[in-house]
């Protein structure tokens, strides 16, 4: 009920003062948002309590000793927070850009790139594949610190949540810096297909910087294929449907090359 109170707020706060008015909520947009949204607190949400991190940490290092970790947790409650934040955003960075430049992992993560705008539901738009995907990270290897993981999942939903949400708002040099902000995901989501392989932190912009993905500045016409707008139906079976294409293509390619030509 809290967060999708926070959210109602949010969408109106965005209307009132909207960065970019072309970006502004209709209802088709409402209505696929809220699709979308309630996907992710629901289907996605159980299938995340049986094959999710959690699980998959507590299947690998059930009987480890935590123990060893006891240099970690005497640390200061922020620092803690702060390390969780900055560990899961590197496994986040190459998780997400291993989806813009390994074919397979594109297919799923493609509808995603089709939104012609960003607003604070937007972060929920896309395959559902993809949405379990991006979700990954060591979570559950902190589940033995609830209160820094708490904080430190609390720090990137406040960041993530600036990166998509449609307010006007100069973001300090600063802030822009350390954190990837609204000017770098709307890049990261213009109709320029090379701008957007780029700024590929969840929460910070710092790795981006590190290993020469960043890209600097702002877009307001997002959306693959000059904008067009994806539908759901077509986002929900894209991997598939995409795949068989991209198959049969390269079966026929392979067919028909001189080397496969019989000789006379």
């Amino acid at each position: 009920i809290v967060g999708l109170s926070f959210r109602a707020l949010l969408i109106g706060i965005e209307l009132i003062n909207p960065r970019h008015r072309s970006w502004q909520l209709t209802w088709k947009e409402f209505c696929t948002d809220l699709f979308y949204v309630g996907l992710g607190y629901t289907i996605l949400r159980m299938v995340d309590a049986y094959i999710g991190d959690g699980v998959i940490v507590d299947a690998v290092l059930g009987a480890y000793d935590w123990d060893k970790f006891s240099w970690f947790t005497g640390m200061p409650l922020l620092i803690q927070a702060l390390m969780i934040s900055l560990v899961f955003d590197f496994g986040q960075y190459w998780m997400h850009r291993g989806m813009h430049n390994w074919h397979p992992l594109w297919l799923t993560h493609a509808p995603h790139h089709y939104i012609t705008q960003l607003n604070i539901n937007k972060g929920a738009v896309g395959n559902p594949i993809e949405l379990f995907l991006i979700g990954l990270g060591i979570g559950g290897f902190f589940d033995f610190l609830p209160r820094a993981a708490l904080l430190a999942g609390t720090f990137g939903l406040a960041i993530g949540t600036y990166q998509h949400i449609n307010v006007r708002f100069n973001t300090p040099h600063w802030w822009r810096f350390l954190f990837n902000t609204t000017e770098h995901h709307s890049v990261h989501h213009s109709q320029d297909f090379e701008a957007s392989r780029s700024n590929y932190g969840a929460t910070w912009i710092v790795f981006d910087r590190l290993f020469g993905t960043c890209v600097d500045g702002e877009a307001e016409k997002l959306g693959m294929e000059g904008g067009r707008r994806m539908q759901i139906s077509e986002a929900m079976v894209y991997p598939f449907s995409e795949g068989w294409k991209t198959s049969k293509q390269w079966v026929s390619q392979r067919l028909h090359r001189p080397d496969n030509v019989p000789a006379e």
